[in-house]
């Protein structure tokens, strides 16, 4: 629920489906840091996030491999279809 009502609607959109697809995906360890990413502000988020899709790499240290799949599953989503 946390990912779908972030209060940023840009980030209920890449979080929710991101979510619902893939957290039973996730390691332990993936889990805790996607608590973690929950925790920080959308405002910080979708740079980080975005940015990412765009090839570039800003975030904290320690959310860099779960953003890192953040942007992945976007961009796969967001991709058109042919």
């Amino acid at each position: 629920m946390r990912s779908w009502r972030r209060g940023m609607k840009e980030m209920d959109l890449i979080l929710g489906p991101f979510a619902d697809s893939e957290m039973g995906n996730l390691t332990p360890a993936e889990l805790d840091d996607y608590e973690a990413l929950l925790n920080e502000n959308d405002q910080d988020l979708y740079p980080w996030v975005t940015a990412r899709m765009a090839g570039r790499n800003p975030g904290p240290a320690p959310l860099v491999p779960i953003l890192d799949r953040i942007a992945v599953f976007a961009t796969e989503r967001l991709r058109p279809k042919s």
